[in-house]
């Protein structure tokens, strides 16, 4: 599912489960897992990227549909925890997007500390309006944090994705790449970063992701509450199979 190499103090995540990264039970609790055990590491830096012209896809919503309310319950923890862990990952975490980052997978990119994204490659955006549920409450707090306040009510209303130099001016990324360089591009951001003090940098860091902590204080148990009631909902799941259906006769 994912490779791991370490050179010069960086860690290079390559995401490779499947053909579009989707994310399920099992890929959340193994990147989870290895943000885990970065943090603990002798590395300075994390590079996230995908393979081909796949980020990631999002959530996989046909085992999701094929699934049902069972298996929901089990996953949303379970993206919860992926979330949590490279969000608030205490070291430098570049996400070099290689191709589409969509959904989840968009989430999973504004995780990063910085985003490097491959022109032309894909797009990125947030379609869960489209497929029909809500933002789990850490997804939504992470977009709110990452994106600018004027974009937010665009992207999460309407399901827009954008190409990257649109994605640029937005706000969804912070610097375009040429596809050949992009690995180069982002070790040269992480090797910037690592550079700094990692105690000055993680408490920064903290700082900067406080209103996050504050909101799922305050209200992060009850909007997950009636996130998962619309998730497991049969009207939900059957807009899911329809949506899911639409986009397997498209491609």
């Amino acid at each position: 599912m994912i490779d791991l190499k370490i050179s010069d103090g960086i860690a290079v995540l390559k995401m490779g489960h499947g053909k579009a990264n989707a994310l399920d039970i099992e890929f959340c609790d193994a990147l989870a897992k290895q943000f885990s055990q970065l943090a603990g590491s002798d590395a300075k830096a994390v590079v996230l990227t995908g393979q081909g012209r796949i980020f990631s896809a999002g959530v996989d919503l046909k085992r999701l549909s094929e699934g049902g309310p069972d298996y929901i319950r089990q996953f949303l923890p379970a993206l919860h925890r992926l979330y949590d862990a490279v969000f608030f990952h205490p070291k430098p975490v570049i996400a070099a997007i290689n191709g589409h980052a969509i959904a989840g997978g968009a989430v999973l990119a504004c995780c990063a500390d910085r985003r490097v994204m491959a022109r032309n490659s894909g797009r990125i955006g947030v379609t869960e309006i489209l497929v029909g549920v809500p933002f789990p409450a850490l997804a939504f707090e992470i977009v709110r944090l990452a994106v600018p306040p004027r974009y937010l009510p665009e992207f999460a209303l309407t399901g827009a994705t954008y190409e990257t130099d649109a994605a640029l001016q937005r706000g969804w990324i912070d610097e375009v790449a040429e596809p050949d360089d992009l690995f180069e591009d982002a070790l040269a951001v992480a090797h910037e970063l690592a550079v700094l003090s990692l105690p000055a940098f993680a408490q920064t860091k903290k700082q900067i992701r406080q209103p996050v902590s504050e909101r799922l204080q305050r209200s992060g148990e009850a909007t997950d509450k009636a996130v998962t009631e619309i998730w497991t909902a049969p009207a939900t799941l059957r807009f899911i199979h329809d949506y899911v259906a639409r986009t397997l006769k498209k491609s």
